[in-house]
């Protein structure tokens, strides 16, 4: 069998769009309707057993996917409690597919309404194991950086991954106070990711985190924007606007500022700041 590790993230959203709406559909088919509405039973029927295939390829592609995310550092019983509510929700609804099934059996006879309901009954449960399922899902992803980055094998993805950890850990160090650890963590980013818009966060943190807005202004003299980048050629002069601010230099930044927005009058960010009454944080692009 192909390891089906790759898709697991897409395979999962059809698993809940379709048990949350097909089990929904069935609650639905139990009340009286008017004839209009009477594909809601066969429409119950065919979603909950597209579903419950889904569930059954999910837990495959799930198993598939685990070996990189599970040997992530303190991820194991995160993976884990994950794979038993994704097995418990396929299990579930193996049980009302089964159900289904025997309602389409009998849907001739009284019993066909009992299972029916039955359907319904079991779906609430199973609901209910679809979004526990998902949210621990969710926590290997978002928590603990399960997948991103690493779920293609791609070592670009995975420089991704290096890329955000170093900016955001360098910002959760700047937020407390410790300014030379978050310039370390921006040197080794630019290091990682030498491109326009990481340079421009390493001068900023001269600024913001070592506090020495001179050295910020001669890097910003040395490191020219790309002829023709609005965008970076803004950032980067915003920054020159607030070294010299830092610097003890007001007069110097307001020129610089005046003369930017005479060169982009049409710029939006710059519009914003000027209507907010200063020039605010830079914040290089990302």
């Amino acid at each position: 069998m192909p390891n089906l590790g790759f898709w697991h993230p897409q395979v999962v959203h059809f698993v809940i769009a379709l048990l949350f709406v097909g089990v929904i559909a069935r609650l639905v088919s139990l009340l009286p309707l008017p004839k209009a509405l009477s594909f809601a039973g066969p429409m119950a029927a065919l979603l909950i057993l597209l579903g419950t295939g889904a569930s059954v390829v999910a837990v495959q592609s799930g198993s598939d996917a685990h070996g990189p995310v599970e040997r992530v550092p303190g991820a194991r019983t995160a993976v884990q409690d994950h794979e038993e509510w994704g097995e418990r929700t396929r299990n579930i609804f193996l049980v009302i597919a089964g159900i289904e099934l025997l309602a389409l059996a009998f849907r001739a006879r009284p019993a066909a309404k009992v299972l029916r309901a039955g359907s319904a009954l079991v779906g609430l449960a199973g609901l209910f194991a679809v979004y526990k399922t998902g949210d621990l899902g969710g926590d290997i992803v978002y928590e603990y950086a399960g997948g991103v980055g690493i779920r293609s094998g791609d070592t670009t993805d995975v420089r991704h991954l290096m890329v955000a950890a170093l900016y955001e850990n360098a910002l959760l160090e700047r937020n407390a106070g410790r300014g030379d650890t978050a310039y370390a963590l921006f040197e080794q980013l630019v290091r990682r990711h030498p491109e326009s818009a990481t340079h421009l966060l390493r001068i900023e943190s001269l600024i913001k985190d070592k506090k020495d807005p001179r050295a910020a202004l001669a890097a910003l003299n040395d490191w020219i924007p790309p002829a023709g980048d609005e965008r970076l050629t803004v950032s980067h002069d915003l920054l020159v606007v607030e070294a010299y601010r830092a610097a003890g230099q007001p007069d110097s930044a307001r020129a610089r500022l005046e003369s930017l927005r005479a060169r982009f009058p049409q710029n939006r960010r710059l519009q914003a700041m000027q209507q907010a009454g200063g020039a605010g944080g830079p914040q290089p692009p990302r």
